[in-house]
C-alpha cells in the first residue's frame, strides 16, 4: 500500500539458560521437572526391574517405581527477557558418566536434596563444586515435611555462606520457580561481581 506507514516492531529473542537440576537417586529431580515445567516434560523414566536389585539402594525409597535413564527435560519462561531449559540429571550411580555431557554449557545447577538420605547429596555437591559451575541446594520436603532449618543443612553439608540453601516442595511449582530464581540471582550477583 503506498503511502501506508507499517512499522514492525522487532522483539529480541528471550535469552536462554541451560540449568541443571541434579541430586541422589530418588530425590524428587524428576518430579520438580515435571511441576515447573511450562511444557509438557521429556522424561526418559524407566520401571526399576530385578537387574538393579543389588545395585540400586531404595533404602528410604522403597515406594519408588520408576527411575530416570538419561534425562528430564522442561522449560519455565521466567520474564520476556530469560527461559530457563531445565535438565534432570540420572541419580543412580550408574547413569553418573552422563552429567558430564548434561554439564557442557549449563551456567547453574539446583542440588536438590532429600534430608532422609543426605549422604546421596555429596557426590553432587562436588561435582559442581570442581567445575566451579554455581549452584544452589533445594531441600525437598516429602510430605511438605522440613525436619531441619536450612542453616542446620548448611552446617551439615559443609557448604560455604555464598551457597543458598531453600526449603521446598518439588510437587509446588510455585516452591520450585522460588528455587530456580534463587538461582538466577545468583548467576546474576556472581556476573557483577566478576565484571
Amino acid at each position: 500500500m503506498a503511502g501506508s506507514d507499517t512499522t514492525v516492531e522487532s522483539v529480541a529473542p528471550p535469552d536462554t539458560v541451560k540449568i541443571l537440576i541434579a541430586g541422589g537417586f530418588g530425590v524428587g529431580k524428576t518430579t520438580l521437572v515435571g511441576s515447573v515445567s511450562e511444557i509438557a516434560p521429556l522424561r526418559t523414566e524407566e520401571p526399576l526391574t530385578a537387574a538393579g536389585v543389588g545395585i540400586d539402594d531404595l533404602d528410604g525409597i522403597e515406594e519408588k517405581r520408576a527411575t530416570t535413564v538419561a534425562l528430564d527435560f522442561g522449560r519455565i519462561t521466567i520474564s520476556q527477557e530469560l527461559v530457563l531449559y531445565l535438565f534432570g540429571t540420572p541419580g543412580q550411580q550408574r547413569f553418573w558418566f552422563m552429567w558430564n555431557d548434561l554439564a557442557i554449557g549449563a551456567l547453574g545447577a539446583v542440588v536438590l536434596i532429600d534430608v532422609r538420605l543426605p549422604e546421596s547429596s555429596f557426590a553432587a555437591i562436588d561435582f559442581f563444586e570442581r567445575r566451579e559451575i554455581p549452584f544452589v541446594v533445594g531441600v525437598n520436603g516429602f510430605h511438605g515435611e522440613h525436619p531441619y532449618p536450612a542453616e542446620e543443612i548448611r552446617d551439615a553439608l559443609a557448604l560455604p555462606e555464598h551457597v543458598r540453601v531453600l526449603l521446598c516442595d518439588a510437587r509446588e511449582r510455585e516452591s520450585c520457580r522460588d528455587v530456580l530464581i534463587a538461582l538466577i540471582d545468583q548467576l546474576i550477583a556472581d556476573a557483577r561481581q566478576a565484571g
